[in-house]
């Protein structure tokens, strides 16, 4: 019984976040993307250099199956190899949003 309840928590919230980055504001998100992830990641098509151990937004954008929804998660836990951004919910889902756009 606690699988289904992991697995239903996880569906809501899901689909909580895909309908907040429906509402993002993928300009908002460029311009925090071009402040904060551009040392490390290509984060537009004009920029010429980014780290070499980040994919380039585009590359994220373009992964089968991944919606802005799922970044904007991704972008709330802190991962070993990216800073905490302390980002807070509308800052992550207009980050995936522009990221999503790329």
């Amino acid at each position: 019984m606690t699988r289904l309840t992991a697995v239903l928590i996880s569906l809501i919230v899901g689909s909580a976040w895909s309908g907040a980055a429906f509402a993002a504001d993928a300009a908002k998100g460029e311009v925090m993307a071009k402040r904060w992830c551009a040392a490390c990641h290509v984060v537009a098509a004009d920029q010429t250099t980014g780290g070499t151990q980040a994919p380039p937004f585009s590359s994220i954008a373009k992964k089968p199956g991944l919606d802005a929804g799922e970044i904007a998660l991704f972008l709330l836990v802190p991962h070993p190899r990216m800073p905490d951004m302390n980002l807070s919910r509308a800052e992550a889902a207009d980050l995936a949003a522009y990221i999503k756009s790329q």
